[in-house]
């Protein structure tokens, strides 16, 4: 499930936004996987669906993120490095093969652990 940001804001300003908004809706972080899905000038704050979540009664709208090969990279407490992250991106954005079709994927791996990753053909 997703909240998505506000496309006229900037990417950071949309994922801070989104991911209270999404996270206001849990009682327990337990079991979810969380993701920020960038998908052109929109972000996506993401999280799993765990098998305890009532399928006809989720809070937020549904999507599934695209499988495929991403290339990625790893940020390690994030939370005191956020502006590495904007850096990762762009690094790996001027690798070649990069696959435009699909978004961009943050993978909150661990509360300390970012895994940046964009897709490649």
């Amino acid at each position: 499930m997703y909240v998505a940001g506000e496309p006229e804001k900037s990417i950071p300003e949309q994922a801070k936004k989104a991911f209270t908004e999404l996270e206001s809706a849990f009682t327990s972080f337990r079991g979810r996987k969380f993701y920020g899905v960038i998908t052109e000038n929109e972000y996506r704050a993401c999280s799993s669906i765990t098998a305890s979540d009532e399928q006809t009664s989720l809070p937020h709208r549904t999507m599934i993120i695209p499988g495929g090969k991403y290339i990625r990279t790893k940020i390690d407490d994030w939370q005191k490095h956020t502006e590495q992250i904007a850096q990762a991106f762009d690094e790996l954005y001027e690798l070649p093969n990069v696959d435009p079709s699909r978004p961009a994927i943050e993978y909150y791996r661990t509360v300390n652990e970012l895994e940046i990753m964009v897709p490649i053909e």
